[in-house]
């Protein structure tokens, strides 16, 4: 069997095995591009809080987001509030805190309904809650939802895994597509791309199966440059340790893990002991004296977060070297209780490696280039399924084909 045989069996069956995962997260991506939108919407559908904008001019009425959260962390005594916003936008009358459950005094974790609550600004009043990702809840997790579907199937770790496996499969598929996208003889190079050029057109007109065909192929050429980021981009974000970063790490640098995973951790504690608010003036410190120490501008301080394993508070931030425009990666992180200083994670500029993927994941999560892009991510989507379903439909009328002449 020659090579292009092989290949061309290679691309048949790889494609039959990825196609039910591709049309599953190429339909799932299609509405995760408008996440926010669709979700901050549900939201307010299902939930007791005031109609957005409607007091914006009363911004600085608003409560302390510490506020905020002590007295969500009261509302919910088997509960922490480990996550919170600190600079909602002014246009948004909901604040998002996540909860933790507690560990009882004989080890047992509390089971929580609901992991994510909704809180009026203004009242502190608790508006809505979810369990992130229970469609059992009904439509308040319809978004949430799709996410876990859409990363891991719904299947938790496993699932992530195996869709890594699909998106490395994919990559490879993508150039052997490619590949066979190219004529099989031609008289010099001139002659071969010309030739070329019939796999970038449709035969509207030449009957079902050839416009089948030629959906399949054109369809897979012209956007091949963004079905291959989206391919690679996935590896990055499901086998990020497994696959990515050992490969990757061969060719560009990548900055160390923050905090050092071998730094000593206290026994764990339910809330950090230097308390939110110091720990968010000490972090917020650090975070200037880094900016200035490295050359950038800080925009927001967005999110702030415990993480009791390992006594650490992380100030999540928007700056001049983030390159996402929905949220901030600037990221530093201190000791939960002596407020020294434990690490930082740069999104751009410290290092080749994570300054590519970071442009990558966000390219693939779409939150770059604003409406335009997001709306030519949501094409894209559809053209994967396109390609996907026209694919199947080749090698079906092959295989009945070969049963006819039998």
């Amino acid at each position: 069997m020659k090579f292009r045989q092989k290949l061309v069996l290679m691309h048949r069956y790889v494609g039959l095995v990825m196609a039910g995962f591709l049309i599953i997260t190429g339909l799932s991506g299609v509405v995760l591009v408008w996440y926010n939108e669709l979700d901050t919407l549900i939201i307010r559908l299902h939930s007791a809080s005031p109609q957005p904008n409607t007091r914006q001019d009363d911004h600085h009425l608003a409560l302390s987001p510490f506020e905020l959260r002590t007295r969500t962390d009261r509302a919910f005594p088997d509960a922490n509030v480990n996550w919170m916003m600190v600079d909602p936008p002014a246009s948004r009358d909901l604040v998002l805190f996540y909860l933790d459950a507690k560990t009882r005094s004989d080890g047992t974790v509390v089971s929580l309904p609901y992991d994510e609550v909704f809180v009026d600004r203004y009242s502190g009043e608790i508006v809505g809650q979810r369990r992130w990702g229970d469609i059992s809840q009904g439509v308040i997790n319809l978004m949430p939802f799709l996410y876990r579907l859409h990363q891991s199937l719904v299947l938790g770790k496993l699932g992530t895994t195996l869709l890594g496996v699909i998106s490395l499969l994919w990559l490879v598929d993508c150039f052997v597509g490619l590949y066979l996208t190219f004529p099989v003889r031609s008289r010099g190079l001139p002659s071969r791309f010309r030739q070329w050029k019939k796999a970038w057109k449709i035969r509207w007109m030449g009957g079902r199966y050839k416009m089948t065909f030629d959906l399949h192929r054109a369809g897979s050429v012209w956007a091949w440059i963004f079905l291959s980021m989206f391919a690679l981009s996935s590896i990055a974000m499901t086998l990020e340790n497994e696959v990515y970063r050992p490969v990757m790490s061969v060719f560009m640098d990548f900055q160390d893990t923050v905090p050092p995973s071998d730094r000593h951790v206290l026994p764990k504690k339910d809330t950090p002991e230097i308390g939110w608010e110091r720990g968010f003036e000490l972090a917020s410190g650090y975070l200037d004296d880094l900016a200035r120490d490295q050359g950038f501008m800080v925009l927001a301080r967005e999110r702030f977060a415990y993480y009791p394993d390992q006594n650490i508070l992380k100030l999540m931030s928007r700056t001049s070297l983030d390159v996402n425009d929905t949220f901030g990666q600037t990221w530093v992180f201190i000791d939960a209780s002596t407020g020294q200083e434990a690490g930082y994670q740069l999104p751009t500029g410290a290092a080749a490696g994570d300054t590519f993927t970071v442009w990558l994941t966000s390219l693939h999560i779409a939150r770059i280039g604003g409406l335009p892009y997001r709306v030519l991510a949501s094409f894209i989507g559809v053209l994967l399924v396109v390609v996907t379903v026209t694919g199947v439909l080749i090698w079906w009328r092959k295989r009945q084909s070969r049963g006819m002449t039998r």
